[in-house]
């Protein structure tokens, strides 16, 4: 009997040891810190923006008519001169033939106007002769003359009419040339707008059949960004960007221009940024959508700090004081003190000190908890890298 209190003293004491350094083990404040590093951040804009290719050929219709040929499709690979397609030539070699025959009618109206003339000419010279040997009255000489110089004036009448007659076939012959659709460049043609059998009308604005992009090995990316940030934007910027296609893909481009022209999407003003892209593996397609990273300011081998460590205040700090300048907190002595700093750029995770209190290695307070805690945050911290 008196072995079993014992043992159950013993026990009772056991249980309140543990339940002390239990919960005197709680009552202790665990920080959790990481290291000032050494470097590179770069600040960067965000944007979507369409993939183009670098240098496009519209080619239109300068006369109407119904399709009569097509020799080309999506996908088709062009050299300069290739016939595409034919617009049915009927009307417009009519209107040649047309032409033709009115050259040839102006012409014989010219020549017989010359025959005429040398008549007229050869009249006019007689009754000259007539006239100063006085056996013709002045009248009869003067009538020659007359008729004489009114049959050059037509002469020169004729000759013109000629000369519009031979305008008139030349444009019947541009107008038969245009029926046929000539590449005026070499490339792959990325659209095309037409059939057999339908009709283009040119009466008012050229219509659009084909289009060819002469190399898709060189393409641009056309982004939007918004006045706020397009100060910030600059010819020659590196650019990153990935499209839905390849996921796991990192793209590079280059900034080659900034538009002043503005653009207002959903009330905020952009401006258009074109970004040069190399396509040599013919990953990139036009028309895809490009969610564009521009690099606008980039910094190496800096010290950095981690972003939690300018947002960390200790619980035991009074909570009313106001720091005119950003700071961070280390432990000196087992207790946070706190170090004021001045700080450059920042990204999603780290951010640039450029004041020289603070020495790479250094250990910045992040986060407080107790041990248990801190251990879970660091699990899930190394398990995240």
């Amino acid at each position: 009997m008196k072995n079993a209190i014992i043992a159950i003293i013993i026990l009772l004491m056991l249980v309140v040891s543990g339940f002390y350094i239990f919960k005197g083990d709680n009552d202790v404040i665990y920080y959790q810190t990481e290291p000032v590093i050494r470097g590179e951040i770069a600040e960067y804009i965000t944007a979507s923006g369409t993939i183009i290719p670098l240098k496009t050929t519209i080619i239109g219709s300068q006369v109407s008519g119904p399709i009569k040929e097509v020799y080309v499709d999506y996908n088709t690979k062009v050299i300069n001169g290739q016939l595409l397609a034919i617009i049915d030539p009927a009307l417009f070699e009519a209107k040649v033939a047309e032409a033709k025959a009115s050259v040839l009618a102006a012409q014989a109206g010219y020549d017989k106007l010359i025959a005429i003339l040398k008549n007229n000419e050869r009249i006019m010279n007689r009754n000259k002769e007539l006239y100063e040997t006085d056996l013709i009255a002045r009248i009869e000489f003067e009538n020659a003359e007359t008729e004489y110089l009114s049959t050059k004036a037509e002469l020169e009448s004729a000759k013109a009419k000629i000369e519009q007659a031979k305008a008139v076939l030349n444009n019947a012959l541009t107008n038969l040339k245009y029926t046929r659709i000539i590449s005026p460049t070499s490339g792959i043609v990325i659209s095309k707008d037409i059939e057999v059998g339908q009709t283009v009308a040119a009466s008012f604005q050229t219509p659009t059949l084909f289009t060819i992009a002469e190399d898709l090995t060189k393409m641009q990316i056309e982004t939007n960004v918004s006045e706020a940030d397009i100060s910030k934007v600059k010819v020659g910027q590196v650019v990153e960007f990935t499209v839905d296609s390849y996921p796991g893909d990192m793209f590079s481009g280059k900034v080659v221009q900034i538009r002043n022209s503005p653009e207002t999407i959903q009330n905020v003003v952009t401006y258009f940024v074109i970004i040069d892209v190399n396509n040599d593996d013919l990953k990139l397609m036009p028309g895809m959508t490009a969610d564009v990273t521009i690099v606008t300011t980039k910094k190496e081998n800096i010290l950095l700090v981690p972003g939690a460590s300018l947002k960390f205040i200790p619980e035991s700090n009074d909570k009313t004081v106001r720091y005119n300048r950003q700071g961070v907190w280390i432990l000196k002595d087992d207790k946070p003190v706190r170090i004021e700093i001045e700080t450059g750029l920042s990204d999603d995770n780290y951010t640039e000190i450029i004041s020289d209190n603070l020495k790479e290695g250094q250990k910045v307070i992040i986060a407080t908890g107790d041990k248990s805690e801190i251990s879970r945050r660091n699990f899930r911290r190394t398990r995240m890298f």
